[in-house]
């Protein structure tokens, strides 16, 4: 599964009308240490584009937005526990996952959001 992103630094690999969100590691990186996450309540509702959680890291607190819009249907709770897995392994470590309610739009592929960087 391809993964899809946002310019903001946050990704969505969707599987069927599911889609596990998380942050880039150029986020992970800019952020640094992260050392607290706020993870989304089990069945809010969001909505793309919106505010979905905050990170703390050492440097700041930092929002992330949902790339899709969606029900929470499930959080990583082992980032309660471990919030440095996102500076870590961000590429590979969801944040949660989301029941997709509409088509994702708008989403760079990973070659598109490379050039953002650039």
């Amino acid at each position: 599964m391809a993964k899809l992103y946002l310019k903001s630094h946050e990704w969505a690999e969707i599987d069927g009308n599911v889609a596990a969100i998380g942050i880039s590691d150029y986020a992970a990186k800019e952020l640094g240490d992260v050392v607290y996450v706020e993870l989304p309540e089990i069945g809010a509702e969001v909505t793309a584009g919106d505010e979905l959680l905050e990170l703390e890291s050492v440097k700041a607190a930092s929002p992330v937005f949902s790339p899709v819009s969606g029900k929470v249907i499930e959080v990583n709770g082992e980032l309660e526990d471990a919030p440095e897995k996102l500076s870590t392994a961000a590429d590979t470590t969801f944040i949660c996952k989301i029941e997709l309610s509409a088509a994702p739009e708008g989403l760079l592929t990973e070659e598109e959001y490379r050039k953002t960087l650039a």
